[in-house]
């Protein structure tokens, strides 16, 4: 077992190592923007409500939400929740967040592709991700004793997983074109200015190298996993 865990600590620890240094650049690149505000002094939320309106969204509500990078679109509800700071924010950060996700929000109303795929694997996404390791651990407990059910059950396992990586890889370019939209959409309507373009930039490329780790980390879980069953498939032969 403890092999088991030093060789999963290898594979993750690229991932690992990535997630950290994309949170501190985000903590960082957020910290710093936050504390610049616009010139128009517009907040988040009424960015986030001129965007909407401009694309004939004002059905899409905009609610706060407590927690600090707590934002999101949920398109089961058609709304964008921004956090606290970013809700009443006058910041390049709070401005630019607020824009990432009425990104979503555009994305849905033009069913965009990748979000359509990833809003239908959010179902079997959650289910995957409360049973994978479950079912991983029991069929390793398992390859010792009754090794053809271990290897079902690692494999099984495996299956499950694959499914969470998917989701992490059609996550990247749904983020990215998020982002972008975000910016056409801020520069468009004048909301912020070509320099403070810049600011909203360097926020948005930091939030999204944490999704680039989430999905470095997934795959590289997803490897080490396939490499165990392979193995225990190999002693039950």
């Amino acid at each position: 077992m403890a092999l088991l865990q030093f060789g999963q600590l290898i594979f993750i620890l690229p991932g690992m190592l990535l997630a950290l240094w994309a949170q501190m650049k985000l903590r960082s690149a957020y910290g710093r923007y936050s504390e610049i505000g616009t010139a128009n002094g517009i907040t988040g939320a009424e960015a986030a409500r001129i965007i909407l309106d401009r694309n004939g969204l004002n059905q899409v509500a905009i609610q706060e939400v407590a927690g600090q990078l707590t934002d999101h679109y949920d398109p089961s509800q058609h709304t964008v929740f921004l956090s606290t700071e970013n809700f009443h924010g006058t910041s390049l950060a709070a401005v630019g967040v607020a824009a990432h996700e009425v990104g979503h929000a555009l994305q849905h109303q033009q069913a965009y592709g990748p979000l359509e795929f990833r809003m239908a694997l959010v179902p079997v996404t959650n289910i995957a991700s409360g049973a994978a390791m479950f079912i991983l651990m029991i069929g390793m407990v398992l390859s010792h004793s009754m090794h053809l059910l271990a290897v079902n059950l690692v494999w099984a396992g495996v299956g499950l997983f694959s499914i969470i990586t998917l989701f992490q890889i059609i996550t990247l370019p749904v983020e990215y074109d998020a982002s972008a939209r975000a910016k056409v959409q801020l520069a468009k309507l004048g909301i912020v200015t070509e320099r403070e373009g810049e600011g909203v930039r360097e926020v948005l490329s930091a939030a999204a190298l944490t999704y680039v780790a989430a999905m470095l980390t997934a795959m590289l879980q997803l490897l080490y996993w396939v490499g165990v069953a392979r193995g225990i498939d190999r002693d039950e032969r």
